[in-house]
Order: C-alpha cells, then sequence, then structure tokens
C-alpha cells in the first residue's frame, strides 16, 4: 500500500513536472513570438501594433528588460515620452550593464529639453563602452544645448579621434570654436565637415559667416555659389548670393545675379524684393532717378499683393518717401509695421515719413519703437535728439 502511494505521489509529480515544463516552453514561445511580432510591426512603421504586441510579452514576463527595452523605444517613436521614461528606466534598472537602456534614456530626456539630465545618462553609457562615437556627439550635443559649450568639446575630440569623417561631430566642433571666439580652428573643422559631405548645407552656412567676419569676400561668395548650386529649388539660396555681392559694392554683380534668379524664379517674391533693395540702395546716396525707378518698378507688383511681406512693404515705403509722395510712404510703412517680422528701421522711416506729412504723434511713436527695438549702436544722438523734439513739441502744443 505504501509503495503504492509513493508510486503515485512520484507519478503526480512528474506529470506537474512536465505540464510545467510544457507550459513554461509555451509560455517562452509565445514571448518569442510576440517579440517577434512586435519588431515586424515597427519595421512596418506600425508603431501601435508594436505596442500592443511588446505589452502582451510584458504580461508573460514582466521582467524581461528587452520587453521593457522595445516598448520603450516603441512610445519614443510615436513621441509618448513619459510613457518611454517609465519603460526604459524599468529597462535600466534590470539590467544596470546594458549600455542601450541608457542611451535611449538620454534620447528621451534631449527630447523633452532636459539636457543635462541627457548628459548624465551619455556620460553613464561611456562608462559602459567608451567606443562609441555617436553617443560621444551626442553627449557633446547636449552639452552645447545646456550652454556648456567647452565641456562640449572633449567628447568631440573623442568621436573625431575613432572617426574621423563623422561629419556632424567636425561641425558642431566647429560651432563651439565659434562660440568661443576661436574663428580660424571653427573655419579648419567646418571645413572638414564640408569636404567629407559637400551637400551639408549648415556647415557651409556658417563658413559664409565667419569668412565675411574675417573679410575674405570670395571664399563667403564661393560658399554662396556653392548652396545655390546644391539646393537649386530654393530661390533665396541665388538671392543671397546677389544680396551678398550687394553688401560689398559690387552692384553690377548683384544686379546681374538676381536677374539670374528672376529669370529662374519668376513666380518669387523674395527674388523681387531682393533686386528692390539693391536698386534703392544703389539711388539713395546719389539720388539716381534711374536706380530709383528700377526700385520702384520691381517693387510695386509685390507690395500691392495681398500677401506681400513687411520686407516688401516698407522698401517700397522707402522708394516713395525718396521719389517725394510722402503720404503714400507713410500708408505702406504703416502696413509694414503690422506685418510681423518687423526691421527696426522700418520704423524709423514711418518717422520720416510722418513727420514730413505734420504727423507728430505718429512719428514720435514710430520713433519710440525704432528706440526699444533697434540695437543700442545703432541709435545715435541725433535719433535721440529727435525724438526729445518731437515729445517737446506734441507736449507744448497739448
Amino acid at each position: 500500500m505504501k509503495r503504492l502511494v509513493v508510486v503515485s505521489v512520484g507519478l503526480a509529480a512528474l506529470v506537474a513536472g512536465v505540464l510545467l515544463a510544457w507550459y513554461a516552453v509555451r509560455q517562452e514561445r509565445e514571448f518569442q513570438r510576440l517579440i517577434a511580432a512586435g519588431d515586424a510591426a515597427l519595421a512596418a512603421d506600425q508603431t501601435y501594433g508594436a505596442i500592443e504586441a511588446f505589452s502582451g510579452a510584458l504580461a508573460l514576463k514582466s521582467d524581461s528588460m528587452v520587453a521593457h527595452l522595445k516598448r520603450g523605444d516603441t512610445y519614443r517613436r510615436r513621441g509618448e515620452l513619459t510613457a518611454a521614461l517609465r519603460d526604459l528606466r524599468d529597462a535600466a534598472s534590470l539590467d544596470p550593464s546594458a549600455p542601450r537602456p541608457v542611451e535611449l534614456l538620454g534620447d528621451v530626456n534631449t527630447a523633452m529639453g532636459r539636457y543635462q539630465r541627457a548628459a548624465e545618462h551619455y556620460r553613464t553609457f561611456i562608462e559602459l563602452d567608451d567606443r562609441s562615437p555617436r553617443v560621444l556627439y551626442k553627449l557633446a550635443l547636449a552639452y552645447y544645448r545646456n550652454g556648456q559649450v567647452q565641456d562640449a568639446i572633449a567628447p568631440l575630440r573623442s568621436a573625431l579621434a575613432m572617426n574621423d569623417r563623422f561629419t556632424e561631430a567636425h561641425y558642431l566642433l566647429g560651432m563651439c570654436l565659434r562660440d568661443r571666439g576661436e574663428n580660424e580652428e571653427a573655419l579648419r573643422a567646418l571645413t572638414r565637415a564640408s569636404e567629407i559631405n559637400p551637400a551639408f548645407a549648415a556647415a557651409r552656412e556658417e563658413l559664409v559667416d565667419l569668412f565675411e567676419r574675417a573679410g575674405r569676400q570670395q571664399a563667403a561668395l564661393d560658399q554662396l555659389e556653392a548652396l545655390a548650386a546644391l539646393e537649386p529649388a530654393r530661390a533665396e539660396r541665388l538671392v543671397s548670393v546677389g544680396l551678398a555681392y550687394a553688401r560689398w559694392g559690387r552692384t553690377e554683380a548683384a544686379i546681374l545675379t538676381l536677374g539670374r534668379a528672376a529669370e529662374r524664379y519668376p513666380d518669387e517674391p523674395a527674388v523681387y524684393t531682393a533686386i528692390g533693395r539693391v536698386w534703392l540702395d544703389a539711388a539713395e546716396p546719389r539720388n539716381d532717378r534711374v536706380a530709383l525707378s528700377k526700385a520702384i518698378e520691381a517693387l510695386q507688383p509685390i507690395a500691392a499683393a495681398a500677401t506681400a511681406s513687411s520686407e516688401a512693404l516698407a522698401l517700397y515705403g522707402r522708394a516713395m518717401l525718396l521719389s517725394g509722395d510722402a503720404r503714400a510712404a507713410e500708408r505702406l510703412l504703416l502696413q509694414a509695421a503690422d506685418r510681423p517680422p518687423v526691421d527696426p528701421e522700418t520704423f524709423r522711416r514711418l518717422a520720416d515719413a510722418s513727420q514730413r506729412l505734420g504727423h507728430l504723434a505718429v512719428a514720435r511713436d514710430a520713433l519710440l519703437r525704432y528706440v526699444a527695438l533697434a540695437d543700442e549702436r545703432d541709435v545715435d544722438p541725433a535719433t535721440t535728439a529727435r525724438l526729445a523734439n518731437l515729445q517737446q513739441r506734441l507736449a507744448g502744443s497739448g
């Protein structure tokens, strides 16, 4: 009898063990199936389906680092950053030696604008794996966005020591060096970025600025021409070339370039605005009536449009003032002042037109806005004295 009981208990235990093993195998297979289904949904950009699959996997194995990681990354892709943080923190807690959850925590904090916290996560990643140029770059970018320019330089140099063809790292290093006033070093870094990737427009744009500051006009022009060639669909690229010629006093080259732009982009208002600006700048110092008429010819059609920009209206108003029509100038400049963004110079020109018409209150208010918006270095003593005079006259008339 005892032997029968022992045999029965042993058999029951064996059956239970087999059942448990079968259940565990089945559960593991279902877990793996759900993970694979989630990966397939992600590959098809079906993030909602991926989250459902990964959630199902977590229902089977709540302590799975991989499932928390994958669901957290999927939430991140969907922009559901709070949910992403929750899952990624769980993943990092379940396996503190895994660098990927830590990197993604940095990415999520970066997306949330929490750059100091992001940098902490990237530093933790580097403690686990210091051979990733990608994460060294992310650390530097977090520092840079947090205003820690000096701290960004060392990780960038480390990243570039591992991968000298890392375009974005050269670019960011150039930005850091520029912000520190190390312009020659910045030029080298940005030039290297544009050499590695000639189509990287951001590096060329910064090179234009640095070359102009250094007085290297031809080098700046070469970069502007390259940008125009790289992005032929963007009218503003060729417009920038023309306006650069104008800034450097090469009016004929500016007009020729902008004429090319008008042929290529006949319906682009920015082209005609630029042409009007160049002719107006040429007309004003010498009161050149021919140049003024060309400016008016370019500006009148675009200023008449309902969608006219503040810049176009202000330039046309300035042209009307130069032609002697103060009333039209005041009307146009008032319209320009109501369409942001507004160049502070618009208010100074409005003050000129209004004062000429005897509209002293309008002139005073325009000058007040000019002084409030303009750079202090642009507000000369004559403008300050003029404003004081207008205020006195208005007080006396009251």
